[in-house]
Order: C-alpha cells, then structure tokens, then sequence
C-alpha cells in the first residue's frame, strides 16, 4: 500500500473518531466543569472527613508533576493489539519505575468507549524501563479513552490521568442504556440501591443474586468485594471509589450486598461499571445513572450489563 494511501485513511479513521466524541458531547447535554468534586471521596468518607473540592479525574494527561505518554495513540477494531504506555516525571523527564501498590497493584488501567457502550479494566505488565504494555482487543470503532490510576513512590496522592485512544473501522453510533436499577451479566442480577449527589458523598449499594438466590460467597478480589468505576457521560470525567470495608475485617459480610460511598463532581448522566469475582472469575455489571441537583439528593440508576444490553465489559489481566 503506498504512503498517502496509508495516511489517507488513517486520517479518514481520526477524523471519525473525533467526530463521534462531539457528537456524544452533544447528545448528552452541558458538563459542568466548575462544580465541586472528589476523586476517591471514598477515602475521606471512611474516617467521617468532608472530601475536599477536586478537579475530576481523568481529564487531564498531565498533573501533580506527571504525565502520561501513550504509546499506541490507535489500533484497529476487531484485532488484538499491545497498548504500550509510560508514565512520565516531568521534574527529571524519567520513566516512573517505583510506585505505591493500591489494592494489590502498582497501576490499573481503563479503557472506555466515547459512548461508555465498551468498558475494559486492564491490568498491564511494567518493564524494568518503566514501560507498561498490556494486550486489548477492542470490538468497535470510534473514539475511547485510557485512564491510568497510580501513586508514585513517595507521592502523597493517588492520581488518575487520561488520554484519547482511536479504534480505527467502520464507526456505527451506539447509545448506553437507558436508567434501571438493575443489570444482567453472565447469569448475575445485580441492583443498585441509593443516590449519586453532586459535590457531597452519597451511599450506593449493589446486591449480587444468581438463579434467584443472594451470593453471599464473593471471592475477594483486589484487596476487596467490589471494585466501582464511574464515568461521567460526554467528557469521560473519572471517579473511581471502594466499598466499605474489606476481606477479613470481621465487620464486612462477603456478600450478598457491596456498599459504597462516592461524590458525583455534577449533575449529569453517569455509567458505572461494577466489578465482583465469584466463583474464579470476575464479572462486571454496568449502570446508567442520572445524577439531579443538589437540592433533591436523588439520582435514577440504569442498567447495562452484558452485550446483550448493548452494553460490553470485561476485565483483563
């Protein structure tokens, strides 16, 4: 294949990528960008502080003196591919190699749709160069974003940055699903109880059921019962939050009910991704979440777990 033929349509992938965001932007409505926010309000919450007001994150590519540098800016649909990405000490310029494991690992890494119709929560390997790679094989084209979750050694903070990833092929607009308070993946139901609130903590609790029976025998996984991202529709702004209590605790039941405590950064529409593992294998129930004003504390929840929803998850190592 020649050169400008290459560039052609790699630039024809770009420019439907790029469009597909815009017009998720607008389908979604205005994103608030000044309303308070707390990433990881779920720290804070557990000994009774008020989070403080933060950027959300996700959003930014550099921040607190770091930076990510994604090395495969795009892939193709429907081929497996090796993401490949470090993270950057913009002091030194250095790969970062030494980190502050949280719940069991160094990073975690997401990749999310434009659309929030495709969620992937990766675990990649890292060189000794500071390099990390991971395999992915994503099914649509259009526009995702990556997110990078981490401490540095000796950071004082956890931090959460973003970067654009294009899939390149034949782009066909999807939806997420509409609100309901409850998600079917791999024979699981799973409901969600409670309210998102914009600027303050809200309580959400999941209740896992399979073959009409409560599990009450979830496997920990990550240092936890469940694991709860959320993403906030149209900019991608990332809350990532834990349930109270942990493993062994002696106060914290293995199911069949995993209670959080998270801080919406606005009102707007929301897609959360639930990760639980039972049975050896971990699953991921997906939510669509209408977050109101502050004013009513109420939120509508919405389901999406399962492809057969519309909705395709996973979780990798």
């Amino acid at each position: 294949m020649h050169t400008g033929l290459k560039v052609g349509i790699f630039a024809a992938a770009l420019a439907a990528t790029f469009g597909s965001a815009y017009g998720v932007g607008k389908a979604v409505g205005p994103v608030v960008p000044d309303a308070p926010a707390a990433r990881h309000a779920d720290h804070a919450a557990h000994d009774g502080r008020a989070p403080a007001a933060a950027a959300p994150g996700g959003l930014q590519i550099a921040e607190g003196g770091y930076s990510l540098d994604l090395k495969t800016p795009a892939v193709t649909a429907g081929t497996p591919a090796e993401l490949r990405f470090a993270v950057v000490d913009d002091r030194t310029g250095r790969r970062v190699t030494a980190y502050r494991p949280e719940h069991g690992k160094e990073l975690h890494f997401i990749v999310a749709s434009r659309d929030l119709t495709v969620f992937r929560h990766l675990h990649p390997r890292r060189a000794a160069d500071g390099t990390w790679s991971t395999p992915v094989d994503l099914p649509a084209a259009g526009g995702y974003r990556v997110f990078a979750d981490f401490a540095p050694a000796g950071a004082k903070d956890e931090l959460t940055l973003g970067a654009d990833l294009a899939a390149a092929g034949t782009y066909r607009p999807a939806q997420a699903p509409r609100p309901a308070a409850t998600a079917e993946v791999d024979g699981y139901r799973v409901t969600l109880d409670g309210a998102l609130r914009p600027g303050e903590p809200g309580a959400l609790t999941l209740r896992v059921i399979k073959g009409g029976k409560p599990v009450a025998d979830l496997q920990p996984y990550l240092g936890a019962y469940g694991h709860l991202v959320a993403l906030r529709s149209g900019d991608l702004a990332y809350l990532h939050v834990h349930p109270d209590g942990e493993p062994g605790d002696g106060r914290t039941p293995a199911g069949p009910e995993i209670s959080f405590a998270a801080t919406a950064p606005s009102a707007g529409t929301y897609r959360l991704f639930l990760d639980f593992r039972h049975q050896g294998t971990v699953h991921t129930a997906a939510f669509t979440v209408r977050v109101t004003g502050a004013d009513t504390g109420s939120a509508d929840a919405g389901s999406g777990g399962g492809e057969h929803q519309g909705a395709e998850g996973g979780h990798r190592h």
